[in-house]
């Protein structure tokens, strides 16, 4: 005779198996759904980064009120009219008295020798002012391999009050789980060994495999002469497309 299980156990064991296949599925369906969806993310280059922000404002609003602003084209040094001289009668000098006379000459002398002294001044040179996000290293992203794709342009900005930020320009980045924004301090980098001896920071997750997007850098991360961007899939360690800025 063949032992069976009572029937409650083979009930216990019908549900265990039923939910492993679950789990499993679901398992599967995060793993390889990405490389069939694509996620599209169109953020605005942040403006309002350098803004100061009232109180009875958010960041949103601050920043869709400089993108109005920026829209609107600004009419800056427009020519004044220049005012018809030539009909006016020039100012009489006949004086009935002689010391008015003499004191309106000597003030003429003196305004004509004051404008000959202003005209003859050379122009001092401006130093340039910079203000403004500043572009300190740009890349394009690049493919990891032949299936592993990657384009767009990267730029590291400085802001104005001297933190960074990781633009993210028109991107189109194979998709997979699990994707994350790493930058390094070299170049040359292609696989996860060259990786971690470079050592990395990790910006967060993806946004989105296409459009435009931005991270921020810790406050104290040096930018150093060599950079790579990265987008790596953290559940299989492998790197999908890199960026080596300059």
């Amino acid at each position: 005779m063949t032992n069976r299980l009572p029937f409650h156990k083979r009930r216990s064991v019908r549900i265990t198996a039923v939910v492993v296949a679950v789990l499993g599925l679901a398992l599967a369906w995060w793993l390889i759904s990405p490389l069939f969806i694509d996620k599209v993310v169109d953020e605005p280059f942040p403006r309002a980064a350098m803004a100061v922000i009232p109180d009875d404002m958010t960041a949103a609003e601050v920043e869709d009120v400089m993108m109005e602003a920026e829209a609107i084209d600004t009419v800056v040094g427009e020519d004044m009219p220049a005012s018809d001289m030539s009909e006016a009668e020039p100012p009489s000098t006949t004086s009935a008295d002689p010391e008015a006379t003499a004191t309106t000459t000597a003030s003429a002398e003196t305004t004509t020798t004051a404008m000959d002294a202003v005209e003859t001044t050379e122009p001092q040179a401006l130093e340039p002012v910079v203000t403004g996000p500043v572009a300190v290293a740009t890349g394009a992203l690049m493919d990891a391999d032949d299936f592993h794709k990657g384009s767009g342009q990267v730029t590291v900005y400085r802001l104005e009050d001297g933190s960074h930020v990781l633009r993210l320009e028109d991107i189109e980045v194979t998709n997979g789980p699990d994707l994350r924004v790493i930058v390094a301090p070299a170049h040359g980098i292609t696989n996860r060994e060259a990786l971690q001896a470079a050592g990395y920071i990790d910006l967060g997750s993806l946004k989105g495999n296409i459009g435009s997007q931005n991270y921020d850098f810790p406050a104290d991360y040096q930018i150093t002469e060599q950079v790579t961007v990265i987008i790596y899939c953290r559940p299989f360690h492998v790197i999908f497309a890199t960026a080596e800025l300059s």
